[in-house]
């Protein structure tokens, strides 16, 4: 769908908040806290932003994009771009969802992995639910929505850590997460390395893996090693696909004329999650969780590769 951008503002160093609305005013597709939605750029670039207001709200959705100085487009044509710019948009999905039940939910978010966990705070407030918030940044400028996190209502369960700050609370993520209680879940997003350093301080605290929620915002760097060439074999057909070393399978595929529907090419969205019929897939995506990945019956197709000489794939 297409939508305006009707306002544009700073709200922390190198970060800026876009507030998009219908151009005919009408309400916009609900979506649950943690939902992102794709936005088509410039020559069909598309990226993945989580909304950050309220779902309450039909009127509006708003992002917030970090210019990152090693931006592959995204951030870049996001900043160039002015109030009333015209922009396609896809309708919020949520890979990262709140767990209905959860008796108490820890929040954790890292620089710009704000985005997403400040709509949770917001619907674990208006629910009532128990909620605590810890949110890191390199320093107060760069801290993004603090007016928002600093209400009265959300005040007393955020908690916040500035790596700038001379005699600040550092997070000791060891004793935040000691307490592994079976209904209580723990939601993170943010770079790469904090997310992992927090599954990891979970893991050695004996936290259930499905209590255990992550929102990536890119993926690691691929490896260089171990990216020889290896065969696709399409089920329906019988074709067999050469991948050479160095080609994705989804630009292999493409070549051939069978298209798989792609959208961030990381590794982090999903979009074009594939079953694997026969072979062992190399993962090298931050979307499935472990289980997933060694029950080697799906995967992404637009960064991973192939241990196996082949791979049969369910197209």
């Amino acid at each position: 769908m297409q939508v305006n951008v009707s306002r544009k503002f700073a709200v922390a160093t190198d970060i800026y908040a876009f507030e998009l609305v219908r151009p005919d005013g009408a309400a916009l597709p609900s979506f649950s806290a943690g939902a992102h939605i794709d936005v088509v750029l410039h020559d069909g670039l598309v990226r993945q932003y989580s909304l950050c207001n309220s779902p309450s709200e039909s009127h509006r959705y708003m992002i917030a994009v970090l210019r990152d100085a090693n931006s592959r487009g995204g951030s870049i044509a996001m900043h160039a771009l002015e109030e009333g710019s015209l922009l396609e948009i896809s309708e919020p999905k949520n890979h990262f969802p709140l767990h209905a039940h959860a008796r108490h939910s820890i929040l954790l978010a890292g620089g710009i992995g704000v985005t997403p966990i400040v709509s949770m705070a917001d619907v674990l407030d208006r629910a009532g639910a128990s909620f605590e918030m810890h949110y890191c940044a390199r320093s107060a400028a760069r801290a993004a929505f603090l007016d928002r996190l600093a209400e009265p209502r959300l005040a007393d369960r955020v908690h916040l850590y500035f790596d700038d700050a001379a005699h600040g609370e550092r997070l000791r993520l060891d004793a935040l997460l000691a307490q592994a209680g079976s209904d209580t879940h723990l939601y993170v997003c943010g770079p790469s390395g904090f997310i992992a350093a927090v599954i990891e301080a979970a893991k050695a605290a004996g936290w259930d893996d499905a209590n255990v929620h992550r929102e990536f915002f890119a993926a690691a760097p691929t490896r260089a090693q171990e990216s020889g060439a290896f065969q696709v074999k399409l089920s329906s057909t019988g074709r067999v696909v050469d991948v050479a070393a160095g080609t994705t399978v989804v630009a292999a595929l493409a070549q051939a004329g069978v298209d798989v529907p792609t959208s961030c090419e990381q590794g982090v969205c999903g979009t074009c999650l594939t079953r694997v019929l026969s072979g062992e897939p190399d993962h090298r995506d931050v979307y499935l969780m472990d289980e997933e990945k060694a029950a080697n019956d799906r995967f992404l197709p637009c960064c991973s590769r192939s241990k196996s000489a082949m791979l049969v794939l369910d197209l």
